[in-house]
């Protein structure tokens, strides 16, 4: 995926967090979305302990004691806090986020999320605050891309890595298209163009629902 579908995709997840939401931002991919928010007033949330708005700092005016959950330089508005990394579990755990916004390695056809692990004897694991989002969070959005580097789907009927949810997701954006998990089904809401509904479906190991396309 290169720079530009990078912000295609933060822009498209943006579109769909509401006004006043409070969102948590994964590292990776989900930081990129903190920069489209300009019109509206969402309050984000950093599991290191940071809470209000902010966009990415720009290039030599990075202050490193403010930084989001991926160690990147943020520049961050009038009105946010800051507190021990302790209180903002708290925050993940207690129900008291909207959204949260991850990666993913791989997701399943029921929801269940794997992003912590790959399960290789020589990948280091990476849980974070993962596990607690997952299940603390009301709404669990996926940014990803849609294929391995080997080119294998990474939406199957049923994950093969370490799980880090069961159940979880409600939503997988990706450089191809935008899908909804409801009741074990798969929902594509959207296609990035040019790509049409059969290759997804092609490119995509599980099976399909189209009736909800804009």
């Amino acid at each position: 995926m290169n720079i530009e579908q990078k912000n295609n995709l933060a822009q498209r997840v943006a579109q769909d967090i509401p006004e006043g939401a409070y969102v948590n931002l994964g590292i990776g991919l989900p930081t990129l979305v903190a920069d489209y928010f300009a019109e509206k007033e969402v309050i984000l949330q950093s599991e290191n302990g940071v809470l209000g708005q902010w966009t990415q700092a720009e290039k030599g005016e990075e202050n490193w004691d403010l930084i989001n959950a991926g160690k990147e330089a943020i520049a961050l508005k009038k009105g946010g806090a800051f507190f021990h990394h302790a209180d903002s579990f708290g925050m993940m755990r207690g129900g008291h986020l909207d959204y949260c916004i991850l990666g993913a390695f791989q997701i399943s056809a029921n929801g269940d999320l794997a992003n912590w692990h790959t399960g290789q004897a020589n990948a280091i694991p990476a849980v974070g605050g993962a596990m607690d989002l997952a299940s603390g969070a009301k709404n669990v959005f996926v940014m990803m891309e849609h294929l391995t580097k080997q080119g294998h789907s990474k939406i199957l009927e049923k994950c093969t890595y370490p799980l880090t949810g069961l159940a979880c997701v409600n939503r997988v954006y990706t450089e191809i298209a935008t899908f909804e998990f409801i009741d074990g089904k798969v929902f594509v809401i959207d296609i990035v163009a040019p790509h049409l509904p059969e290759y997804v479906q092609k490119i995509t190991d599980i099976t399909l629902d189209f009736s909800r396309m804009k």
